[in-house]
């Protein structure tokens, strides 16, 4: 089988444990829902500080006499993406030694405990610590999808990623919206004066996202059943360090870079997250801006909107599209024809008119939408199915592809605020429109990329055949 030398060499194959059984277990409704909740989760805790951050950021620093904000802003935003590279790998390839299922509920106790407590930061410090941390458990995001890959046919693999996809969609969507409608309660509903939640303002969205967390928690006990068989460990293998673990893990993430087909799909990937990524950086920056000055002259309400929008579209994407769509296409062409979409909304976005904004946004906010929809589950479906074929490792597969995509979307937000404060004083072609056009820029590598990617076996991909597509 193609790869299996190299996966011999040290790519991280768990020999602890194997799948359930040489033909695919189906997964349960109730199994299926935990996993979307799971990824909904991870995106509600990366969208929910939006919102209020600046604000928490200004009241501690005024508290401690600290004038950096714009620093702390930028440590806060990526110190959750920071936790997921690191621990991502650590979190994939657990997840093969001890089973899927004990890794994703620590994930959802780590959630409903630093969700809270974040809510509770009277330092700067406490609250980087305590975004750290969530991000930290959050980074078993690439668990669930080794579970979705462990329990899924070929044919089911596109239509349940999709479902994964869906979840994201709504978790951005969701996060953001709460995070807003939340913040500060006392000043707007007489009956939290004078609790706690008068005393930390920004506790009350991040205790409902705890919430949705426990919640989570108690389905998964009695609803996701375990999706590998694991061997009982008899102390024949020494148990290594963490240095020497975290170690492993990064010469795996490094060695699925240098892989031709493998390493081709995460490259893509991490270019993609990374222009994507740019976006949330300097959307909000170019709608706040005035109309004078090219902006749009938005409020936080109406950024609230189009957020809403773009999640909704996803979800119409991922939920109903991606599975037809992939019958008519298939996978491998799906993902560079999802790359040129998003990146052609996400340049067009400076270039909305404030007197026709709700109608151009819904044009240029439905290529962004529908793009990452489909590249998403595409992107997941490919290196699952590529993966299996050559013979790697799920868990470290997809532990790799999360740990390197939050990297991407590590570099992402600074380099997109990078470039807006080089370059939104400037004049027209380097101006507040130059952040968007690098995007354009990104998303354009990516999609000449996706051409190293070598075709999937025709088996379960459910493309039309050439006569039949051609009548359609």
């Amino acid at each position: 089988m193609r790869g299996r030398g190299a996966l011999e060499k040290g790519l991280g194959v768990a020999q602890d444990g194997e799948r359930m059984s040489s033909t695919v277990n189906d997964a349960s409704k109730g199994a299926l829902l935990v996993l979307f909740l799971v990824t909904m989760i991870d995106m509600i805790g990366f969208g929910i500080i939006i919102p209020f951050l600046t604000y928490l950021v200004k009241d501690l620093a005024d508290a401690q006499g600290v004038v950096q904000i714009g620093l702390w802003v930028g440590l806060l935003m990526t110190s959750y993406s920071v936790a997921q590279f690191l621990f991502s790998p650590f979190w994939g390839a657990l997840s093969d030694r001890i089973g899927r299922r004990p890794v994703l509920m620590v994930g959802l106790v780590g959630n409903t405990v630093f969700f809270t407590a974040f809510g509770f930061s009277n330092t700067l410090l406490f609250a980087l610590a305590m975004r750290f941390l969530a991000g930290v458990f959050n980074g078993n995001i690439a668990v669930a999808r080794a579970y979705i890959g462990d329990v899924s046919t070929p044919k089911q693999l596109a239509t349940r990623m999709g479902l994964i996809g869906a979840a994201f969609g709504l978790g951005f969507t969701i996060g953001p919206f709460i995070g807003g409608e939340f913040s500060s309660p006392a000043e707007r509903w007489d009956v939290f004066v004078g609790t706690v939640f008068d005393t930390y303002p920004y506790l009350l969205p991040c205790v409902i996202a705890s919430v949705l967390s426990a919640g989570s928690l108690v389905l998964a006990y009695f609803k996701l059943p375990e999706s590998v068989l694991v061997k009982e460990d008899d102390g024949s293998v020494p148990r290594r360090s963490w240095r020497s673990h975290m170690g492993g893990m990064a010469k795996n993430s490094v060695a699925m870079l240098r892989t031709s087909s493998i390493g081709a799909m995460i490259w893509v990937s991490m270019l993609f997250i990374f222009g994507f990524t740019v976006m949330h950086a300097v959307f909000i920056l170019y709608t706040e801006m005035s109309v004078d000055l090219g902006g749009l002259g938005f409020s936080e309400q109406d950024n609230g909107r189009v957020f809403a929008m773009i999640g909704l579209l996803g979800i119409l994407t991922q939920g109903a599209l991606i599975g037809p769509l992939t019958r008519k296409f298939g996978t491998r062409r799906l993902i560079p024809i999802s790359i040129l979409v998003t990146g052609t909304g996400l340049t067009l976005l400076p270039y909305t008119q404030a007197s026709m904004a709700w109608l151009q946004l819904l044009v240029v906010c439905s290529c962004i939408a529908v793009g990452n929809g489909l590249f998403q589950p595409s992107s997941s479906t490919y290196l699952t199915r590529i993966a299996r074929e050559e013979g790697y490792d799920l868990g470290v597969v997809m532990g790799a592809q999360e740990s390197l995509g939050a990297f991407a979307r590590i570099l992402g937000p600074l380099s997109g605020g990078f470039v807006w404060e080089l370059t939104s004083g400037g004049s027209y072609p380097w101006d507040y429109h130059t952040a968007f056009h690098l995007c354009g820029l990104l998303m354009i590598v990516s999609a000449v990329l996706t051409l190293r990617l070598p075709p999937l076996s025709m088996v379960g991909e459910g493309v039309e055949a050439p006569n039949s597509a051609e009548k359609s």
